[in-house]
């Protein structure tokens, strides 16, 4: 442990890391040519420009957020014991918050494994890796994974976009056991069969399980629109609460399939009418026809998907509203959500206001909320707060 490199901030840019934040971006880091030589993914022990340990990290030197830190102080142990621990204190979080074995596990930073996200479908996780650091200590993880969950089966399934700036190739694989059986998720009383390879994410969006259910508890004797419904956890499970009809629309082949599969199973095909469609255009064709519905919910894919399309996609927030806004029966209620972390809660609420007033509605913000617990965010990264969701109701 004390052979590992040190990294040397540049003076006075040590307190960020001080005050507990996990991320040292390359502007802070003294690149030296040891430094720039040093392999992806290398621990290294952070000091300040007086010698003094501000904690262990990996480092890259080809990425904007050169380190993240794993543990502050110095010298620390970084072995499967060091996952394990952090492992079972998520755990116990989730058990608590959300009691069913169907949660995301480890979100990142939040829960000290900067990097790393794994979502748990009961006895199959699913793993993401976004850097090239938690790459380097796979071994350590899968192993503390194995160790403390004994799952069926370990999907890995990194291939988000951060990783090209970490200089890392995809790799999506099971490292552990098979999903000959597949994998499932419980959610509103219904049991949906997810695709960890080729599903959207991990192949369920646990974040919005909140957001759906206070939407579901409004449904009983409704008609919905869930807009890019994905699997359609949203209608299917208004639906099973009392939903007179539920139309599903989504660009995905097979998230319908998906979605068809498990209206049948349920019981659930004569209240659904599934569409593959492209739902922007979809959605300007359904207002003339008069067809209205008491809830209409659209999470669509992110608009802007860094801070050089903040402009346009707010552009598209504000089409998306405007175009939703006139199928929403007097009295029905309108959901708007975005998974954009680069469009901030302010810009966002401001464009979807825009888009009801351009439709001509009028309305009032009945619920402003982002991700579920189990997503939770680091104090010192309230960036990372990623999702929107906003319910009005509609006059």
């Amino acid at each position: 442990m004390t052979s590992r490199p040190k990294l040397r901030l540049h003076p006075k840019h040590g307190a960020r890391i001080k005050s507990g934040s996990p991320w040292v971006y390359s502007n802070e880091v003294i690149m030296d040519r040891a430094s720039k030589l040093l392999p992806a993914g290398t621990l290294v022990e952070v000091v300040d420009d007086h010698d003094a340990p501000l904690g262990t990290a990996y480092f890259n030197a080809h990425s904007l957020i050169a380190a993240r830190v794993l543990a502050p102080g110095k010298g620390a142990k970084i072995d499967q014991n060091f996952f394990r621990e952090r492992f079972e204190r998520a755990r116990a979080l989730r058990d608590k918050l959300i009691g069913k074995p169907f949660y995301r596990l480890v979100h990142a930073e939040a829960d000290l494994c900067p990097g790393l996200v794994v979502d748990r479908y009961d006895d199959v996780l699913v793993a993401q890796s976004g850097t090239a650091g938690m790459d380097a200590l796979a071994p350590l993880w899968l192993d503390a994974l194995i160790a403390e969950f004994s799952p069926r089966a370990i999907f890995i399934k990194s291939n988000s976009p951060s990783r090209e700036h970490e200089g890392v190739k995809d790799d999506v694989r099971v490292a552990y056991g098979d999903l000959e059986d597949g994998a499932y998720v419980e959610e509103a009383g219904l049991r949906h069969r997810v695709d960890p390879m080729a599903g959207q994410k991990t192949g369920w969006f646990f974040d919005q399980r909140d957001n759906r259910a206070f939407l579901i508890a409004l449904s009983k004797g409704a008609t919905m629109l869930d807009a890019y419904s994905y699997i359609g956890a949203l209608a299917f499970g208004a639906l099973k609460a009392g939903a007179n009809s539920a139309v599903l629309l989504d660009s995905s082949q097979p998230a319908l399939d998906a979605a068809t599969e498990t209206a049948r199973a349920n019981g659930l095909t004569d209240r659904s009418d599934i569409r593959r469609c492209d739902v922007l255009v979809e959605l300007e064709e359904l207002a003339p026809t008069g067809e209205r519905f008491d809830i209409v919910s659209c999470d669509p894919p992110p608009f802007v998907r860094s801070k050089k399309d903040l402009e346009s996609g707010a552009r598209g927030y504000r089409k998306l509203a405007r175009l939703a806004a006139p199928l929403v029966t007097p009295g029905g209620f309108l959901c708007l959500s975005s998974c954009s972390h680069a469009i901030d809660s302010e810009r966002f609420q401001h464009e979807c206001a825009v888009g009801l007033a351009r439709a001509d509605r009028t309305a009032r913000l009945i619920r402003a909320s982002g991700a579920a617990p189990d997503h939770p965010v680091h104090p010192m990264l309230p960036e990372t707060a990623y999702l929107k969701s906003l319910v009005y109701q509609l006059d």
